[in-house]
């Protein structure tokens, strides 16, 4: 491998302020801001507004949209439509 035209891994912490979820992994991100994690290292920080720890997917957490309620809203406020021609 070339040296010169790969980017430089490194520990990197990915931390969801939402959820208060840190991640410790390698990234070739860059950042100038840093963090104190557990080990007593300082390591660059990169703030993310959603990871597994507040995504609905993961969680559980999902919505339920009543869409049947928002399609009658929209004909009783514009109407029905007339039939599409072919």
């Amino acid at each position: 491998m070339r040296r010169t035209i790969h980017p430089v891994s490194r520990p990197v912490v990915f931390r969801d302020r939402a959820a208060g979820f840190q991640l410790l992994t390698r990234s070739t991100v860059r950042t100038e801001r840093t963090v104190e994690w557990e080990d007593g290292n300082t390591y660059p920080v990169v703030d993310v507004e959603i990871s597994s720890a507040s995504h609905p997917f993961y969680t559980g957490s999902t919505r339920v949209v009543d869409t049947a309620g928002r399609v009658e809203r929209f004909q009783r406020r514009y109407g029905a439509t007339a039939p599409v021609r072919p």
